[in-house]
């Protein structure tokens, strides 16, 4: 049989450099005090002193933007390039392709500011006026938010601190904008300042003689260096709102709105990442789906929760990679390069861990994020390092613990083998715990049974707690599983459903053939011997 790659192997003694960095930033420039139709209200009668406030007076605004964008661009000599309506099924309308060769062209002659300006249409939430008045009345306009197809400006810029990035205005009241960066260029920028020496991957690094400084580094970035490039670039574009507009407030504050967080994983030997992450593949797909998901993130995972919960491994070309989704955010696992692990924690709504999208909140998103790359790692890992001792598997074994009396979680009984199986499915170890109602529904659903009631999974809970398996948290009905409860748990599953049950029907198909011969040559000898020991049942 040939050598299985081994996970835990392959990161002890064969990862060359392990870098943890903020990756994509994409981050909302909004306007606090013009989101409602009241405020609207206060801009153009308070602020700009019309005294009807008709949505008529956003138009001249928007056109004056428009024409400043072109002087703007003819002054400077910068390209305006005009993209047609996109399609998702085509590839060649990506809007960096487009500006990539304006981007090289600007970094080969050292020139840093806007190199290139992108126009195009898309959705955006926008601010539409509706004449209420009734018919013959004096004009009465409310004022909402509706989803529309408008007018952006891309301004794509080499910074010197930041490399590429964008930032994109829209051209519609109250003219939302985004920007959008990347931590891994931010971090090479800053590395090549302090003068530590590295080698980069596409999007990333690929080898440091110096790896502390250079997590360092990774780790100093902070809403103040996002909040610097905005404030630098935002003054010399233009802009729709004007001076005046800005001392009276109404100017943009960021907020997040896709973080990615990644943990690179850079292997001494290039061929060795196929065959770790192929075994990653086949020994973590089909243990705790889909709510392994809710486990990485964190979470607790209840019957009512709606949420959708996704995991997918997919395969375009010959590269591997493996997809967790939960609620608007998702994890991603594959090779980079070839020769790097990489996984990718993609944050696509803040609150989804339970952390407020104002910038300032970043570090604390970032550092959920990092536990959740760890997380899922430390799991994997234990899904390939799962074998109990003698000492832990007997003790499990015994009516009693400790001096006291409690049932015995025997390998093979159909309860502890649900159990079991339950505990491995949400890896509670690293999620916000479990109570009794929580556990519940999955030891009833891999029993198949609709009357395993609260007192039973009480009497569970209890021998899990008194088996040392799973531990309560103080002052409270939610519990955790503990170290041996963990391997514990993925040793029953694994070997009941990966060994077992495959031995069990290794006589016919899809057992391989070579296993099914030596299984048929097996009972042969046996009933040789049995004849030969006249041990025969007679015949009916």
């Amino acid at each position: 049989m040939a050598s299985v790659a081994n996970i835990n192997d392959v990161l002890e003694g064969h990862v060359a450099l392990e870098i943890e960095c903020v990756d994509r930033l994409y981050l909302n420039a909004y306007v606090p005090n013009l989101q409602v139709g009241g405020q609207v209200i206060r801009f153009l009668h308070g602020h700009l002193g019309h005294q009807i406030p008709s949505p008529a007076l956003l138009a001249p605004i928007g056109n004056r933007f428009r024409r400043e964008v072109k002087a703007f661009a003819t002054e400077h000599e910068i390209p305006i390039l005009a993209l047609k309506k996109p399609d998702r099924s085509r590839w060649d309308d990506r809007k960096l392709d487009h500006v990539r060769p304006y981007l090289e062209a600007a970094e080969r002659d050292g020139r840093f500011g806007v190199v290139a300006i992108v126009a195009c249409q898309e959705f955006q939430w926008v601010i539409s006026g509706r004449n209420q008045a009734p018919l013959g009345k004096a004009v009465r306009f409310d004022f909402f938010k509706e989803e529309r197809r408008v007018g952006v400006y891309y301004f794509y810029i080499l910074d010197p601190d930041w490399g590429p990035g964008f930032i994109k205005i829209c051209t519609y009241f109250p003219y939302p904008a985004k920007v959008w960066l990347n931590g891994h260029e931010w971090a090479k920028h800053q590395a090549d300042q302090l003068g530590i020496p590295f080698s980069a991957l596409s999007n990333g690094f690929a080898q440091s003689s110096e790896p502390e400084r250079l997590q360092a580094v990774c780790d100093t970035l902070a809403p103040d260096h996002i909040q610097t490039f905005f404030d630098r670039w935002i003054t010399q574009i233009p802009t729709p709102f004007t001076a005046e507009d800005r001392a009276a407030g109404y100017w943009w504050e960021l907020s997040m709105r896709q973080v990615e967080v990644s943990r690179t994983l850079v292997f001494d030997d290039p061929r060795r990442a196929r065959r770790f992450f192929e075994a990653l593949v086949a020994d973590n797909i089909d243990i705790g789906r889909p709510e392994l998901v809710a486990m990485v993130f964190a979470r607790q995972v209840r019957k009512t929760t709606r949420e959708p919960f996704i995991t997918r491994v997919f395969s375009p070309g010959t590269d591997v990679k493996i997809d967790f989704r939960y609620k608007h955010s998702r994890v991603k696992q594959y090779l980079k390069d070839g020769r790097a692990l990489r996984i990718e924690t993609v944050i696509n709504k803040p609150k989804d861990l339970d952390v407020l999208a104002r910038l300032e909140h970043l570090p604390e998103l970032v550092t959920k994020a990092r536990q959740i790359n760890h997380r899922l790692l430390m799991i994997e890992r234990a899904g390939q390092s799962c074998a109990i001792g003698s000492a832990l598997y007997e003790r499990i074994h015994q009516p009693h613990h400790e001096g006291q009396r409690t049932g015995a979680l025997r390998f093979g009984d159909q309860r502890a083998m649900a159990l079991a199986g339950a505990l491995c499915h949400i890896q509670h170890a690293v999620t916000g715990g479990f109570t009794n109602k929580s556990l519940r529904g999955l030891v009833a659903g891999h029993l198949g049974q609709t009357n395993y009631t609260a007192n039973k999974m009480s009497y569970d809970l209890r021998r899990l707690r008194l088996h040392g398996l799973i531990k309560r948290r103080p002052r409270s009905n939610t519990y955790e599983l503990t170290p041996d409860g963990l391997r514990v748990a993925v040793f029953y599953t694994k070997l009941q459903n990966r060994l077992l049950r495959p031995l069990l029907d290794a006589d016919k198909p899809p057992a391989p053939i070579d296993i099914r011969r030596a299984i048929n040559t097996l009972e042969h000898a046996v009933n040789d011997y049995t004849h030969a020991a006249r041990l025969q049942p007679l015949p009916t």
